[in-house]
């Protein structure tokens, strides 16, 4: 998406400043108005050198897109906090780190600020705990960040997404099965059904999706607005959810999702949680 998103950019007549891991990844990237830069956003050397590189640069920061992430399902009670630690490192503080960096050119120039969190920051579910709390920090951040640098000519927008067809959820499978693997026989008893859920869970809602060239058309939205809107959501699903979770209780919103997340439970679980639902 990101990726996708530095194309978009570049087409409509930016020089995009695109952050990769790797020369290789960079290689693939660069094109006309697409300088890649090796950035960690975890890595304050990474962060200073970039620093330096929109300082030498006569043109005006017009926005920072701050769409760097990682995965990270499973149970909260299974997840090592060596793993929340590090999703939270990833998704909120490296964001918050770059943001930190790059404000002084931002109110100087009057630029933009686009958080793209998810459609998880504003719905949670079983299973997909410290991912969603990683995306609802980074919610939170956004609403104060937006009222703090409003007097200031700065615009702060989030959006949302849904299901996007990326390699993301390949890579948070791989983790999975190894949280799986560590699970103790009582933890497998409680969540066993639940962890082999989340896999069809997550293809089923990432093939039901849009693209990342679709994702990147309303991320360039989000940047180029004249008067942007607070938040945009990427894709039917995120829409009617988000609208949900606004006006439906609580309760009857769990019952929706679970519901939708108990259709990918191995079938005789699925009988064994009718039953006790029913009771």
């Amino acid at each position: 998406m990101g990726a996708a998103t530095a194309r978009e950019l570049a087409r409509r007549g930016f020089h995009v400043l695109a952050g990769v891991r790797s020369d290789s990844d960079g290689m693939r990237l660069r094109t006309d108005g697409i300088e890649p830069v090796i950035l960690d956003i975890t890595d304050p050397d990474h962060i200073a050198a970039l620093v330096a590189r929109v300082e030498q640069d006569p043109r005006p920061l017009r926005a920072l897109v701050n769409n760097a992430g990682i995965p990270g399902a499973g149970p909260v009670e299974v997840m090592p906090l060596n793993q929340w630690r590090r999703i939270f490192e990833v998704n909120v503080f490296g964001h918050v780190a770059v943001t930190q960096a790059l404000l002084p050119a931002l109110l100087r120039d009057k630029g933009r600020v686009v958080n793209i969190t998810s459609l998880n920051g504003k719905v949670s579910m079983a299973g997909y705990g410290p991912y969603s709390a990683s995306k609802f920090a980074m919610e939170a951040i956004s609403d104060a960040l937006r009222n703090e640098l409003a007097p200031h000519g700065v615009q702060v927008v989030v959006v949302e997404p849904g299901g996007v067809k990326t390699e993301m959820s390949r890579t948070g499978l791989a983790a999975l099965t190894r949280l799986e693997e560590g699970m103790t026989p009582g933890q497998n008893a409680r969540y066993g059904a639940l962890m082999q859920a989340i896999p069809p869970h997550v293809a089923a809602f990432t093939n039901a999706g849009v693209t990342s060239d679709v994702a990147a058309k309303i991320i360039a939205k989000a940047v180029t607005d004249p008067r942007p809107r607070t938040r945009y959501t990427i894709g039917a699903t995120a829409a009617f959810l988000i609208r949900a979770s606004r006006i439906l209780p609580d309760r009857m919103l769990d019952r929706m999702t679970t519901s939708d997340l108990r259709k990918h439970y191995p079938a005789q679980d699925r009988g064994q949680t009718a039953a006790t639902h029913t009771d």
